[in-house]
């Protein structure tokens, strides 16, 4: 059998030729899909490369071991979001037992065919309610409260929803506010990676970058702009998103991004300590938090930018 550096750099060379007729097909099951190579390009880049895989691979010591049965709950509100816990449980010689979402099907299946491809004896199975030894879920807070109760007595890692923020100090470059446009508007504004509050010194001025969307994200842009005009709140329109400036809180708006002005460094690194478990990502130009990304980067997680900061391979290693 292939060992996972192999077969992973092979699924890298495969996916930067994936055929145009997969991701038509991805698009046409899921509209809001409208990024796909960019998702492709961002697994290839920090996941499969050889040495990057070397290299987090060398950081676990993984026994020998009759492989457990791991169902893998896949989100689907962005492409491939699922991949990530898919390779994990490939590489700690576990079986993927996948439960796919209705969103992501198309994709996720065309790289699994890839997988199953490059090692027929690779351990991936489809989830069908079967019994399993540990599951990984991932979903909105209500369906981690269902998966809570459906797993309960088994090994269990279960996600819910989860922001991200970036932080300005005034000394950022033209650059770092248009990678900053990327970290909140790739996929949409969908993923738990996208930012969606701002905290900026108060005399800043910036301005945002608004790409061409989906259709579904400029209804909701049309909502946001109607409902905040006749709440009689101010907003400012950045032409395809608004900006709303007062309290660091989460719009209910994809298409709404808050921003929060602060006088001194301490006001939001008390926030962010308080408001941890609610945080995927920070963006800053500095690292003051433990998930600090720099600007840019928000949507190209790493391998060991696991997911809630809960080491995966860990989990998987010791179930």
């Amino acid at each position: 059998m292939k060992g996972v550096i192999e077969i992973f750099t092979e699924l890298s060379a495969r996916l930067q030729s994936i055929p145009q007729s997969v991701i038509d097909r991805a698009q046409q099951q899921n509209s809001w899909f409208c990024q796909i190579r960019t998702a492709i390009d961002a697994i290839c880049e920090q996941m499969l490369d050889a040495d990057k895989l070397r290299e987090w691979l060398s950081g676990y010591s993984i026994p020998a071991h009759t492989p457990k049965k791991v169902a893998i709950i896949m989100a689907g509100n962005i492409p491939a979001v699922g991949f990530a816990d898919l390779l994990y449980v490939i590489a700690s010689g576990n079986t993927a037992v996948i439960k796919y979402s209705s969103k992501d099907r198309v994709l996720m299946e065309y790289i699994v065919g890839q997988l199953t491809d490059i090692e027929p004896e690779l351990n991936i199975e489809q989830y069908n309610g079967q019994r399993v030894d540990a599951v990984i879920a991932t979903g909105s807070d209500s369906a981690a409260l269902h998966f809570r109760a459906m797993f309960g007595d088994i090994p269990a890692l279960i996600r819910g929803s989860r922001h991200s923020v970036a932080v300005l100090t005034g000394n950022e470059s033209e650059t770092d506010i248009d990678n900053l446009s990327k970290d909140i508007f790739t996929y949409s504004g969908l993923g738990c990676r996208n930012v969606s509050l701002i905290f900026a010194p108060e005399a800043l001025s910036f301005s945002l970058t608004v790409p061409q969307m989906p259709e579904g994200y400029n209804n909701n842009y049309r909502h946001a702009s109607a409902l905040l005009t006749l709440q009689g709140k101010n907003f400012t329109d950045c032409g395809g998103a608004i900006t709303v400036e007062g309290e660091a809180n989460f719009s209910p708006f994809i298409s709404c991004i808050n921003i929060c002005r602060y006088n001194d460094i301490s006001e939001f690194k008390d926030w962010l300590k308080q408001n941890d478990s609610r945080l995927q990502c920070v963006v800053s130009a500095e690292k003051i938090h433990s998930r600090s990304v720099p600007f840019g980067m928000a949507q190209y997680p790493n391998l060991n930018d696991y997911a809630d900061e809960v080491d995966v391979m860990n989990f998987l290693i010791n179930i």
